[in-house]
């Protein structure tokens, strides 16, 4: 064998033991490592603690790491980004087409890696630290307005019980229970009064969450240029605002706004065969909270056009 083509042969045997795609199962204390060459065959997999991840992908040469995007992937994106490897984040559910035999940890992670070589992948951008504390901030302020709602409910229901009743919105809770509670003729017990008392505070606590965590909102949004151009589409609140950058990292990785509804799950579900188009209701895909905001806006908007002939208001 001649000298170049001892070097070809050893160049090759490099390149073939070169990881250039990295599988990354990722768990809360347990990791396991799947990494492939260009051909798709394995070089390497390995289990990895929590404490040694970071030092294991800081000593590995640079390559693209993909993970699922699930809880902590942000996180993980960032700092294994910092270390010089491309990283990218894949939907879970695209993952699950790639996993051969019987679910395992390495098999997931090898079902990534075999989705992440596909030309026609679609992968997750990553959010900012930006991002994740508004959206933070939205799904405490989402989760405060639901259990501020079952209170209500519990509330009327309870009181329907002795036979009182109050008017319809959240106004009426909190101007006539002290009322109802400081009534001595109307036949609650003390312990009744007691209970109504202390659901009474709890739910006044909840409306100052609430607001205290609007604030937040506004005072992390106000100033954002992205923020301030979503709001002036109309039908768009600084809540809407809030969400939709929270949720798009970057909005050129749609071609168009259809795109972008089509990824709100805002257009309809299409189940077509034999040349025949079949569409039905939305589809439904997304963030359930991202869409309820867009349509309520949407609703707002229609409410006010009868009556005017902006071009706009005509076509709605």
């Amino acid at each position: 064998m001649s000298h170049d083509e001892f070097e070809q042969t050893s160049n090759k045997g490099r390149s073939d033991m070169k990881i250039t795609i990295a599988g990354l199962d990722i768990a809360k204390t347990v990791f396991h490592f799947y990494g492939v060459n260009r051909a798709g065959k394995l070089v390497k997999k390995k289990l990895l603690k929590r404490g040694a991840l970071l030092p294991f992908f800081a000593r590995l040469a640079p390559c693209t790491v993909v993970m699922e995007a699930c809880g902590s992937a942000n996180h993980w994106h960032r700092q294994l980004s910092h270390l010089g490897h491309q990283v990218k984040l894949i939907p879970p559910q695209h993952v699950v087409a790639y996993r051969r035999k019987n679910k395992n940890d390495f098999n997931d992670a090898q079902a990534i890696a075999e989705a992440a070589q596909r030309d026609n992948m679609t992968f997750v951008e990553a959010k900012t630290i930006e991002q994740q504390d508004i959206q933070m901030l939205l799904r405490i302020r989402d989760r405060q307005v639901c259990m501020r709602t079952k209170l209500n409910n519990q509330i009327r229901g309870l009181l329907s019980e002795y036979g009182l009743t109050l008017a319809q919105g959240k106004a009426a809770l909190t101007n006539q229970l002290p009322d109802i509670i400081e009534d001595a003729s109307n036949g609650l017990t003390l312990i009744a009064r007691s209970v109504f008392n202390e659901l009474y505070d709890e739910y006044c606590l909840l409306d100052k969450q609430i607001t205290a965590c609007e604030k937040k909102i506004t005072l992390h949004t106000k100033d954002n240029p992205v923020c301030i151009r979503l709001q002036s589409i109309i039908g768009i609140g600084k809540l809407t605002a809030a969400a939709l950058y929270a949720a798009v990292n970057d909005a050129k990785q749609f071609h168009n706004g259809r795109h972008l509804s089509a990824w709100c799950g805002l257009v309809p579900k299409q189940y077509s065969s034999g040349g025949k188009t079949v569409l039905r209701g939305i589809s439904k895909r997304g963030s359930p909270y991202l869409r309820s905001l867009l349509i309520h806006g949407a609703r707002a908007v229609l409410q006010y056009c009868p009556g005017k002939t902006d071009r706009l208001s005509v076509w709605a």
